[in-house]
């Protein structure tokens, strides 16, 4: 980075000549009252300089008198670090042994004093060796200009290039300046030492994006450059999601930004000022960037700009390594016959690469074009008139097209210590999401709850997103949380009361086989086939028992059991029910003279129902378990922020069809008892089957709705609930009475009784 400080004056101040060196020549013309302002001093070979440094309004030319050049100076705005950079370039070349030894470097430096009719005063003066303004006219000594170098506008830039054309001498440009003069075949000696101006683009709109300034104005001056940034920078800034609230191209004449305040008070955009504050203006060709307007005690104005790179240092150091190039390439008596001869540097400036302190060696493209790094430097405004600027970020490009930015926010002095704010609305928090507002710019917007199960995490999302199944949004839906695991457990209430129930109806169901195991002699225990009593109990007791492999956490064993032993299990409770209500009729049948019912008396029948209609639900399981079993599963879904980890039935058919099937054997038995129940005999179960078959029924009939209403752990309590309720309903109907009559009534339990009856 090349740092000039204000010592440099008078490190230098003894090299500058004010004047021309005069030569005795006949001929004498009257001189303008005021010419530009030049810095001379002699050389070897000198280095044409054009700068802008001084704004000054000039007095129009009128036809009354001669024309002059008179002209006031504005006293605010007088710049002379382009002067002082060019100076500076000049003694370190000719300090510097590695470069043109024993060859010495002058320069003839004028100040346009940013206008067009100045510089054409200029460049007259650069082309007449002579005491007066005359091109090719030669009288005392010679200047040996070897190049010219300016960073003005475009406009300029260009009235320079129309001139130097005719003499072929090469123009060395440090300034953003129109990509037109890069058409080689319109300007061939034109030499662009600096970047692309829309390389800044990037720095300014990440510098935008970092503050989350995206309502803006644009204002520019009405020149090419001008036009251009406003046909470029819009859509560039647009794409990134910023606004620009209004655009304003002010004249060429304006040159500070104190007078685009003035313009833009008079203009249609003043209304905005209050809403947008943040302003991009371009008024120099290379200064310009970011400004606020701000509204306290007296109006203030403050920047951020895209500091300059070198620029005018890196001119001279081209053309310095290139006449070094060119001394290296030929004889010294060729080039002393040639020295004259500028437009011979043409083919080193293009070949010549550049150096400077903090990029080391850089090369110009194929298109004469320079990338380069940025500075972001503050500039503060104090009411006495006086600026001050600090760097307070860089725009890094290196060789990723996307620039590094920096920014060093402790550094940036903000007015109220607060950072400007430029929005069209206030920023939508995490949690919300932005609507577009009707008819407005996308800016502007409004701010909705993110729906049920989604979240945002920024500021200003233009959507919601869903969480992974794993996870579910916390309560504000501004972050995913893992969620919770959960299935039917011993550990909380639910299944504490289910399990309880399991052991205790399995105990009951225990103590009443154990009761009739003991009683087995006695006739109420012999009648209705005792051998289908006791495999009923057993089955009950299993299907009580069977409910421990629907608590705890689902494994691929218990995910196998669970439905085929439910399923067996109940269907052999079933049949025996059925089996038994069958052995009923065929024994009232049997009693009437002829009826050939007697041979089917006997335990084959009863056996053959229980293995037959048990034996189907088999079949029916294991076809469910060859071709598409169930496997330990994951419920991400049905229960908000819980995963429900459950049994995968496999086939869902498959388990309707075997419920299904249990269903039919109950309708079934129901059916067959409710036509015995009237049938005479002391211990016609009939009756008691009946009832308990209508209790059986009842409950499955509501376990359909019910499973499929629940979600996650609770349609395993359902089922669970179901399978205890309706053996229970088997078990208190069919064996409570019996058990009264064993433990409590044994008078009845007798062969007289029954006889009787």
């Amino acid at each position: 980075m090349l740092v000039l400080v204000l010592v440099l004056v008078v490190a230098l101040s003894q090299n500058v000549v004010c004047v021309m060196l005069k030569a005795k020549c006949p001929l004498n013309l009257i001189k303008d009252e005021n010419d530009p302002l030049n810095y001379y001093t002699p050389g070897d070979h000198l280095i044409g300089g054009v700068v802008s440094a001084t704004y000054v309004f000039l007095k129009p030319l009128t036809f009354r008198e001669p024309p002059r050049n008179r002209f006031r100076i504005k006293p605010r705005g007088t710049d002379y670090e382009s002067i002082l950079s060019f100076l500076f370039a000049i003694q370190e070349v000719n300090q510097n042994p590695g470069i043109l030894p024993n060859v010495t470097l002058g320069y003839d430096v004028y100040d346009n004093y940013f206008n067009a009719r100045m510089t054409s005063d200029a460049l007259l003066d650069l082309l007449s060796p002579g005491q007066e303004n005359i091109p090719n006219y030669h009288c005392g000594g010679k200047k040996n200009l070897l190049a010219v170098l300016e960073g003005s506008n475009s406009e300029i830039s260009i009235q320079i290039s129309n001139m130097m054309n005719i003499y072929k001498i090469p123009q060395v440009s440090h300034g953003f300046v129109s990509h037109v003069l890069n058409d080689p075949a319109q300007f061939p000696f034109f030499f662009r030492m600096v970047p692309k101006d829309e390389q800044q683009y990037p720095g300014i709109v990440k510098l935008l994006l970092h503050f989350r300034w995206t309502w803006i104005g644009l204002i520019a001056s009405h020149t090419n450059d001008g036009e251009r940034f406003m046909r470029l920078f819009p859509t560039l800034v647009v794409s990134k999601g910023i606004c620009v609230a209004f655009s304003l191209i002010f004249p060429a004449s304006v040159r500070d930004t104190w007078d685009v305040g003035t313009v833009l008070h008079s203009s249609s955009a003043s209304n905005l000022w209050r809403e947008v504050n943040v302003v991009i203006f371009h008024v120099k060709p290379d200064v310009w960037g970011v400004g606020f307007l701000l509204y306290e005690t007296d109006e203030k104005w403050i920047q951020h700009a895209m500091g300059k790179v070198y620029c005018t240092f890196n001119a001279v150091l081209a053309v310095a390594r290139a006449l070094h190039a060119a001394y290296s390439s030929r004889s010294k008596q060729k080039l002393a016959r040639d020295r004259e001869q500028p437009w011979q540097l043409h083919a080193f400036l293009r070949s010549i690469p550049l150096y400077n302190t903090s990029m080391g060696e850089v090369y110009l493209d194929e298109n004469r074009d320079l990338e380069v790094d940025f500075d972001i430097v503050q500039w503060l405004a104090f009411p006495n008139g006086s600026q001050a600027g600090v760097k307070v970020g860089s725009v890094e490009r290196g060789a990723s097209p996307d620039p590094k930015f920096t920014i060093e926010q402790g550094s940036i002095l903000w007015p109220n210590q607060h950072v400007p704010r430029s929005r069209c609305t206030e920023s939508c928090r995490p949690g919300n999401a932005k609507v577009a507002q009707e008819g407005k710019p996308f800016c502007c917007y409004d701010c909705l709850p993110c729906p049920e199960g989604t979240i945002s995490t920024q500021e200003d999302a233009s959507q919601c997103s869903h969480c992974p199944e794993d996870q579910h949004p916390n309560t504000n839906k501004t972050e995913c949380v893992p969620k919770a695991t959960t299935f039917l457990t011993y550990k909380e209430p639910l299944g504490i009361i289910l399990a309880f129930f399991s052991l205790f109806l399995s105990l009951i169901t225990g103590f009443v086989l154990g009761f009739f195991i003991k009683f087995l002699d006695t006739p109420i225990v012999k009648a209705n086939n005792r051998d289908l009593t006791y495999v009923l109990l057993v089955s009950l007791l299993l299907s009580f028992l069977s409910s421990f492999l629907f608590i705890g956490q689902p494994g691929k064993v218990t995910c196998l059991l669970r439905q085929t032993a439910f399923g067996i299990i109940f269907s052999i409770a079933i049949s025996s029910v059925l089996a038994k209500t069958i052995t009923v009729v065929v024994a009232f049948m049997a009693t009437k003279p002829g009826n050939r019912m007697r041979q089917w008396l006997g335990k084959s029948l009863a056996n053959s129902i229980v293995i037959s209609f048990s034996g189907i639900q088999a079949g029916l399981c294991l076809i469910w378990l060859g071709f598409s079993p169930p496997f330990p599963d994951s419920d991400m879904h049905s229960q908000p922020g819980h995963i429900t980890l459950q049994c995968n039935e496999g086939s869902v058919a498959m388990f309707y069809i075997a419920l299904g099937y249990l269903g039919f054997l109950a309708a079934v038995s129901f059916t067959v008892a409710f036509l015995a129940r009237k049938l005479p005999g002391a211990f016609n179960e009939a009756k008691l089957i009946t009832f308990s078959m209508l209790v059986f029924c009842s409950v499955w009939v509501s376990f359909v709705p019910s499973y499929l209403s629940t979600k996650g752990k609770y349609m395993v309590a359902v089922q669970v609930f179901s399978i205890l309720a309706s053996s229970a309903g088997l078990l208190g109907c069919l064996f409570l009475p019996k058990c009264y009559v064993i433990l409590l009534r044994p008078d009845l339990n007798t062969k007289e009784h029954l006889m009787t009856k």
